[in-house]
């Protein structure tokens, strides 16, 4: 088996402006890198298909679905939230993102891959489940758990978040739910100031100060989340890949290298082999400065491509 690359063309036909930092150069760059590097030739590639009405609203209610169906505009842009706008193909790009995201765990559950990296956009791990926000609509990364514990029947699913913002809108759909367990590390205090204090028992928010170093980063997060991990016996880990800690990211204010993606991927691995038979499902979140997210994607695919 291999690692599954999920990704789709018409991903990047959803365009937020010419100076918006979520833009279709972050896939293309990621794609000619991975051809550059050869690693495109140890993929599967598969082109997924949108999200279905019914696969949604195991996450989001149908109120919200319609709302979001209502504002997209024919032509233009219209804006969700002053750093979110939809265009005509936006809805598309969002459902195949959460398509590839729910086909992902079927292909690895059915042990036709052996794990998967979901590059597609829009990110998700800020939608609410009644709310878009910071560049997400739907939320990929809680679609694909709920997937896989409510038509798998999975009992216990991981989701890590190493995007440097926290994924707020996973925490507002998860928190309470006992079969996730979620492990969020992120810049703070930064956007989107929210849910840092949530106190639901299966959330372990892992706050990071502007300025760390890579090395505090590390021993911060080990603590924080193997033992909780180890303990929680995952039968599927779940991945928000967002890369913009990285020290060259314009967005933001960690110290994080390439190594150290490299180094929080094997650590994922390690957990995935105890207890998930190293079942990984990993989705793009953000991720601004397109050589380091290319460079760092790179080194995640080698770690997971690395598992046979």
């Amino acid at each position: 088996m291999t690692t599954g690359f999920f990704s789709h063309d018409d991903c990047m036909k959803h365009t937020m402006g010419a100076e918006h930092p979520e833009s279709p150069e972050r896939l293309a760059a990621i794609i000619s890198y991975l051809a550059d590097t050869g690693m495109e030739q140890e993929l599967d590639w598969v082109r997924p298909d949108e999200a279905t009405r019914d696969q949604l609203l195991t996450v989001h209610p149908e109120r919200y679905l319609h709302q979001l169906e209502l504002m997209q505009p024919t032509r233009g842009r219209v804006y969700t939230d002053p750093d979110t706008a939809m265009m005509p193909d936006t809805l598309r790009a969002a459902r195949l993102a959460a398509g590839a995201s729910i086909e992902a765990v079927d292909m690895v559950l059915s042990s036709q891959l052996t794990n998967a990296f979901v590059c597609a956009r829009p990110p998700g791990h800020h939608a609410e489940r009644s709310k878009s926000m910071g560049f997400c609509f739907y939320n990929n990364i809680a679609l694909a758990a709920m997937r896989a514990l409510n038509f798998h029947h999975l009992e216990r699913v991981a989701i890590i978040d190493f995007d440097v913002h926290q994924g707020n809108g996973t925490v507002d759909i998860v928190g309470g739910d006992e079969r996730i367990l979620m492990c969020s590390s992120f810049q703070h205090p930064f956007y989107p100031h929210s849910h840092v204090h949530r106190q639901a028992e299966n959330i372990i928010n892992t706050p990071i100060q502007a300025g760390t170093s890579a090395d505090e980063y590390r021993k911060t997060v080990e603590a924080a989340w193997v033992k909780r991990l180890q303990d929680f016996r995952p039968q599927l880990v779940l991945i928000s890949a967002g890369f913009d800690g990285h020290r060259l990211d314009p967005m933001a204010e960690l110290n994080l290298e390439v190594e150290d993606y490299r180094w929080l991927t094997e650590m994922i691995t390690s957990i995935a082999a105890d207890s998930a038979n190293d079942r990984i499902i990993s989705t793009l979140e953000g991720g601004y400065h397109l050589k380091a997210l290319a460079e760092s994607v790179n080194a995640h695919l080698e770690v997971l491509n690395s598992i046979r």
